[in-house]
């Protein structure tokens, strides 16, 4: 049997009270929330799933862990879990929120869990056709997972107390840039499929001569949910960051990346982080399915291991603690939440495309391909997608607490459909978090279709090109239910 990993629980923080207000204040929702992290590393052995080709797991460099915070305004709760994971399955979460539910009371619409996309974790997304189902058979390492995340959200009610929360915003430009560039005609290569008509690459040649500019915009806002005590101790800080990942870390490691970096920064950076129930921090993955850490116009010189996932970790923190001193505190706040399953097709395969895919998958299938074997890879990719049924349930979802909103996709969403969402939604502060409640694959705009690129090739991407539209459709909608419930309910 798997062991069960512990590590610290945390959180909240206290009433505001005071003078004629007393009265006023005690007939409004007050405020509770706590937090826990519960350990999610892996088996040494187990394969790391970052790159094309998995390998097995040699060292930890630094665990993983799913980090759990709960509210609680007296008439609802929500919970937010944070995976140090490339991704999530659907049935994961699905057998999570069945626990959560099942000891807790708190419904599957109201628990949000997002994966951070670490590419130095063991898979908890599963094997080929990886989203193209919506129940698959859990693994043993699916099963620990959704076990640790029931228990960090079961340690989290533990520790409920009087807190207060507050919204914030950072500005970090200098991290984020968009990875997908057109070239200069006639330059582009061969992509698996044989072709040369693309008008975009994903990760050109950093200083090439060739490169352009970027087909996309970057979403380079840090927004966070902070927690506190009464004008005191911080206690926790749920973050969103549109960064892919960084990378960077020592061959066949397992590490929770940029991600998990800062959130032990930030920790370190809170006065009475240690005292009981600790500091939790939490950095969960924005829109930035087109957008990485790699300057392609004035590429950096090869680093260390660690070196740069640990400067971005620590400005980010740096930047976010200096913003907690000005925050506007709240204690009396409304939560609500919504989730849907709009029906999303799976993407089409074409017949011309099947046929280039049969002719190649059977010879190589035999053996294990490398990476280099790219057009064999994606032909197996493209039939798996043929099998698949012609619609699913892609999860959506949207978290109020108090005055900020919080939208989610199941998938790889590119940036610019974040900055959409809050463009608007019926709150002023909102954002997106992605990869949330399942994983299916890229998510791009139906413009980016027209472009072609990495993030849009089938097999990379697996639903249909007007899948993004419905995908912020829904959140949106329920962005405006959650926000004229609250009018309704209003005396």
């Amino acid at each position: 049997m798997r062991p069960l990993r512990f590590a610290s629980a945390v959180l909240a923080g206290v009433l505001v009270a005071g003078g004629p207000q007393v009265c006023a204040q005690a007939a409004k929702p007050s405020l509770r929330a706590g937090a826990a992290i519960s350990n999610i590393t892996p088996d040494l052995g187990d394969e790391i799933v970052g790159g094309f080709l998995p390998v097995p797991s040699s060292y930890v460099h630094d665990e993983l862990h799913a980090r759990c915070l709960v509210f609680d305004d007296g008439k609802n709760k929500v919970a937010l879990v944070v995976c140090d994971l490339l991704g999530v399955h659907r049935s994961l979460c699905q057998e999570a929120a069945k626990l959560v539910e099942e000891a807790t009371g708190i419904p599957p619409s109201h628990l949000l869990i997002s994966a951070t996309h670490t590419h130095s974790a063991t898979s908890a997304i599963g094997g080929f056709p990886r989203g193209y189902y919506s129940d698959v058979e859990l693994t043993s390492y699916q099963r620990f997972v959704a076990r640790r995340i029931a228990d960090g959200v079961r340690r989290a009610l533990h520790v409920l107390r009087p807190a207060e929360m507050a919204f914030g915003t950072v500005e970090a430009p200098e991290h984020v840039f968009n990875r997908r560039w057109f070239l200069k005609e006639g330059t582009m290569p061969v992509n698996p499929f044989g072709q040369t008509t693309e008008r975009v690459k994903m990760n050109p040649g950093g200083g090439s001569s060739n490169l352009v500019e970027p087909a996309g915009p970057t979403d380079p806002t840090v927004s966070f949910v902070a927690v506190r005590e009464a004008g005191g101790r911080m206690l926790s800080v749920y973050s969103a960051y549109s960064l892919h990942y960084v990378g960077g870390c020592g061959d066949a490691h397992i590490s929770a990346d940029y991600f998990g970096m800062y959130c032990e920064a930030l920790k370190k950076m809170q006065k009475g982080a240690e005292q009981e129930p600790a500091f939790v921090a939490m950095m969960a993955n924005g829109t930035s399915g087109d957008v990485n850490n790699v300057n392609f116009t004035n590429p950096r010189p090869r680093r260390e291991p660690y070196a740069q996932m640990a400067d971005v970790a620590q400005d980010i923190a740096l930047k976010v603690n200096a913003a907690l001193s000005g925050l506007e505190w709240k204690s009396a706040i409304t939560l609500d939440a919504r989730k849907q399953e709009p029906g999303i097709r799976w993407r089409v395969v074409e017949p011309e495309l099947s046929r280039w895919a049969e002719t190649l998958e059977p010879n190589p299938w035999g053996k294990r391909p490398t990476k280099t074997d790219l057009s064999t890879l994606y032909a197996g990719r493209v039939l798996r997608l043929k099998a698949a049924s012609p619609e699913t349930k892609a999860p959506v979802q949207v978290l109020r607490i108090g005055d900020v909103c919080i939208g989610t996709s199941p998938c790889e969403t590119f940036a610019e459909t974040g900055l959409e969402f809050k463009k608007r939604s019926p709150f002023k502060n909102a954002f997106m978090v992605e990869l949330a409640n399942g994983y299916y694959g890229y998510l791009p705009t139906p413009r980016h279709f027209e472009l072609g690129g990495y993030e849009t090739w089938p097999g990379t991407n697996y639903l249909e090109r007007g899948a993004s539209v419905k995908v912020l459709d829904a959140v949106l909608e329920m962005a405006g239910a959650v926000l004229e419930a609250s009018k309704q309910s209003t005396p």
